[in-house]
């Protein structure tokens, strides 16, 4: 099997030490399923003083990546022919779990991180797409680039010791995961659900499909933009508060 590339173009890459101690990550790298290449963009810098930014035309607050050495970078990187360069910036579109299946098709994912106050604009020419991991501004695209790493890599096959484990996830379908309990079966008066202990697979499945509905109703009913299918599954709901099978 074949590993699947992830090259990073970053300034900071002891920022991708973390993922040598993020489980699934690591094994998956133990495992050659995926290989994580950095490029350290300093090396790529102008002068003897490895520059990467310079001040804004037109002034401004901050100092702003410069293209050259993020263009040698990215041109010193070998593509393949199932590739795709996204670039991190919080102007992107926010990152789904349907994005991260999509790339799981490919064999390599090029990153750039920006940082500072920004990039120079010519920089996206490079990219296939950009993303965001949320409306909210970080110091640069090191966590960012881990998130899709992480994301992506298990959803490779051979990475996860049980498939069937990425089912019923959240963010699968539109819904949100359904509760999960372990023992003891009473903590601090709290109970696990009856349902849960009845040994009816049947019923089992009901009740979990009910607790998604709910919680993604109640919690992120933006995750279900039909209005119509929205109004359809809140009148199916199954199994109700207090009925045939009470949550304690």
């Amino acid at each position: 099997m074949s590993s699947f590339n992830f090259d990073v173009i970053t300034l900071f890459p002891r920022a991708f030490e973390l993922i040598n101690n993020l489980g699934v990550i690591t094994r998956a790298l133990d495992k050659n399923l995926i290989d994580v290449n950095l490029y350290d963009l300093r090396e790529y810098g102008e002068g003897a003083y490895r520059q990467v930014d310079d001040k804004p035309y037109g002034g401004g607050a901050g100092m702003v990546l410069k293209p050259e050495p993020i263009f040698k970078a990215y041109e010193s990187i070998q593509k393949t022919t199932k590739s795709k360069t996204l670039l991190m910036t919080p102007q992107g579109k926010v990152l789904k779990q349907v994005d991260l299946a999509r790339w799981s098709t490919l064999d390599q994912i090029i990153i750039i991180c920006g940082q500072y106050e920004g990039f120079d604009e010519r920089i996206r020419y490079l990219a296939d797409e950009e993303i965001s991991i949320g409306d909210y501004v970080l110091s640069g695209g090191e966590i960012p680039a881990i998130s899709i790493i992480n994301g992506l890599t298990r959803l490779l096959p051979g990475t996860l010791g049980d498939p069937d484990s990425l089912v019923d996830e959240s963010h699968n379908s539109s819904l949100l995961e359904y509760p999960h309990y372990t023992r003891p079966l009473i903590f601090k008066d709290m109970k696990v659900p009856d349902i849960l202990v009845s040994g009816n697979h049947e019923e089992i499945k009901l009740w979990r499909r009910q607790k998604s509905i709910e919680r993604t109703l109640e919690r992120r009913s933006d995750l279900i933009s039909n209005e119509n299918y929205k109004k359809s599954i809140q009148s199916k709901i199954i199994i109700k508060e207090n009925d045939i099978y009470p949550d304690w």
